[in-house]
């Protein structure tokens, strides 16, 4: 057991981040500010104690490379991204280019103050740069719009997210107030002069609803939203056993473009062990459908570091989607956050992966470029396995448009139904403020108006 102090700084939950990456939190203590360090080091208690701050700097990072260059040297683990925990490192590096003028400068910048190695530096602002080049600044008055559907048909051994498994009574009154919210959004965003770029419906899995339901969704945001100058419309399809043909043309004659199915790793076995009832010849079936339907851009997501996979799992599973006909594959290093299953089973999981999922996401990030497949958004959550990241694959021309939008925030997110994060962006203050809706699927029937009150008062400013 370790012992690990730090002085003067009143956010400590900021650099414990940093000091899991090298400690698993039950290998560790956090002694109180008023610990004498010399009495704990002496105390017998701990293997060692570190003490980090003593000169009393407010800066974080300055704080973050004291840490990292103590504990990297002691347990021979030196994380890529240095001492950044953040979401949004690209958002960073782009406001760096800004800055310094140059990719190179905001290199230079993210490997001295923040510790980043070479290859992580270069794919941020790579990324950066594609995504610049791609999609530029959205308009003044757009939006992207989020439509949120928390079902699911099982619960996935990882998952964090808002995913019920409901009797269908239950669904049908979740989308009657759905429908309610959808069209009273679209009534104010009409009033205020605001059209969005992009709309997406996520999950849960949104084809969870019948095909009926579907079309009743799709038509009311039809109705209710000038859908006319939409640069991206995508509808997540991620369950294969919830795809049929009929849902899919549906979907794609309401105008989607673009889906997203996600298998996650092409093995039976694992498939079972994470709680899918689904067979990999049924995803191939649903990217077949898909493909026949004529979907203009369809994504394809995995997991880096599922339960008992091996990287020559993982680097099977990725060659199986390259021929599957998605034009985007997203991989995403396995996190095991609070509210999954996994984390239950064991709380240390994503810890005990870090080299198998490195490998995965190393391997990944030479075989797609060479497929065709360019990174083009990224991203960081808490409890990664390997402090990794996931990162965004398409071929050019089929970027993301709400993937990258949501992640640079320079653009209001309007988000609707439960757990949708609304989230208001001032340009003259570069700043967000949330407008959120309870999580709660039941509570979000019962307190509607309350939700519809929220968005008039913190998004539209309506009285």
């Amino acid at each position: 057991m370790y012992g690990v102090k730090i002085e003067a700084f009143a956010k400590q939950d900021q650099l414990l981040e940093l000091v899991n990456e090298f400690f698993r939190p039950d290998q560790y203590e956090v002694l109180p500010e008023e610990t004498d360090w010399g009495e704990a080091t002496s105390s017998g208690r701990y293997e060692k104690v570190f003490c980090f701050n003593q000169a009393g700097t407010a800066d974080k990072y300055t704080i973050g490379r004291e840490i990292y260059r103590t504990l990297a040297p002691e347990t021979g683990v030196y994380p890529e991204w240095g001492v950044l925990t953040g979401v949004r490192p690209v958002k960073l590096a782009g406001e760096l280019i800004h800055r310094l003028g140059s990719a190179a400068a905001a290199q230079e910048y993210l490997k001295d103050s923040y510790l980043l190695a070479d290859k992580k530096a270069r794919l941020l602002t790579e990324i950066y740069e594609r995504q610049t080049a791609s999609l530029g600044a959205p308009a003044a008055d757009s939006v992207a719009l989020y439509i949120g559907i928390p079902f699911c048909p099982t619960r996935c051994l990882y998952c964090s997210f808002a995913s019920n498994q409901v009797p269908p009574a239950e669904i049908a009154d979740y989308l009657q107030a759905l429908l309610v919210e959808i069209r009273e959004t679209g009534a104010l965003m009409r009033a205020s002069g605001l059209r969005p770029e992009s709309l997406y419906i996520g999950g849960g899995t949104p084809t969870t609803l019948t095909a009926g339901q579907l079309a009743r969704l799709l038509g009311q945001a039809a109705e209710s939203f000038d859908l006319s100058g939409l640069a991206e419309y995508c509808v997540e399809a991620g369950r294969p056993d919830t795809i049929d043909r009929e849902k899919l043309h549906v979907i794609r004659d309401a105008g989607v473009g673009r889906i997203s199915i996600n298998p996650q790793t092409r093995h039976a076995a694992t498939l079972e062990r994470i709680g899918r009832k689904h067979s990999p010849e049924e995803i191939e079936r649903a990217f077949q459908d898909a493909l026949a339907v004529g979907f203009s851009s369809i994504n394809c997501d995995l997991i880096a570091g599922l339960p008992e996979e091996t990287p020559a799992d993982f680097r099977d599973s990725l060659s199986w989607a390259e021929n599957l006909g998605a034009d985007n594959i997203t991989v995403h290093a396995l996190a095991v956050k609070r509210a999954s299953r996994l984390r239950e089973i064991d709380p240390v999981f994503h810890y005990k992966q870090a080299a198998n999922v490195k490998a995965m996401i190393d391997h990944a990030a030479e075989e797609l470029p060479a497929q065709g497949f360019f990174p083009y958004y990224l991203y960081r959550q808490k409890h990664m396995a390997g402090s990794c990241e996931n990162v965004g694959y398409a071929r050019p021309g089929q970027e993301g448009v709400y993937n990258v939008r949501i992640m640079d925030e320079h653009q209001t997110i309007i988000a609707l139904g439960a757990g949708g994060i609304s989230k208001v962006y001032y340009p003259e203050e570069n700043r967000l403020e949330r407008v959120a809706n309870v999580t709660n699927y039941r509570q979000y029937i019962d307190r509607l108006e309350e939700m519809i009150e929220r968005k008039r008062k913190g998004i539209f400013h309506v009285d």
